[in-house]
């Protein structure tokens, strides 16, 4: 919900910010954090609110498992070969890569106490382990963000060629069946 009370979803990004994906990533990043806000508070209501459970589970299903691959597949790749030695970036991309598979295992429990509550038509504080599931999954996500965006994204800014930030943006925008966010930019 918004500041109104009515049902707000979850922002999407505009596509034009795929032109600076560096700043696309931190904007999904923010997209994440909003997301733990909704299940945080989700979890503490036995109120079913459908339209707000059903965005919690559409951006589990749809949104956490691309931005994952667009890490996994593009960003961190290309970080591993245009960075240094000192930049010392190999252990942080191990321990991020370990924690995206760790992250889309928790979502997908997430995911299912959502999904019971949707067919029970029942709010998640009704679940006992709605706590025990929500609560670290959020904690790890927000965690996992604050590292991306206090280490990762600056190195990629100094690392990444302009060449590297366009096919980056480029794959994100195929990705998501969008145009080239270049193709009228000339």
């Amino acid at each position: 919900m918004g500041s109104t009370g009515k049902f707000q979803p979850i922002e999407p990004i505009p596509a034009d910010l795929l032109q600076e994906p560096l700043i696309w990533f931190f904007a999904e990043h923010y997209r994440h954090r909003d997301l733990c806000a909704r299940l945080l508070s989700a979890m503490q209501s036995v109120v079913f609110d459908e339209p707000a459970l059903r965005e919690i589970y559409r951006f589990l299903d749809e949104d956490l498992p691309l931005h994952v691959i667009d890490e996994e597949d593009d960003l961190f790749p290309l970080l591993r070969r245009r960075c240094e030695p000192d930049d010392q970036i190999g252990k942080v991309l191990g321990m991020l890569s370990a924690e995206h598979a760790n992250d889309m295992s928790e979502a997908a429990a997430v995911k299912q106490i959502v999904a019971t509550a949707l067919a029970e038509q029942r709010g998640l504080a009704c679940y006992k382990n709605a706590v025990q599931v929500i609560e670290p999954f959020c904690f790890q996500q927000k965690r996992h963000i604050a590292v991306e965006n206090a280490v990762v994204l600056p190195i990629a800014r100094h690392r990444l060629t302009v060449e590297d930030l366009d096919n980056l943006a480029r794959r994100l925008a195929a990705r998501r069946g969008l145009n080239d966010p270049f193709a009228d930019a000339s």
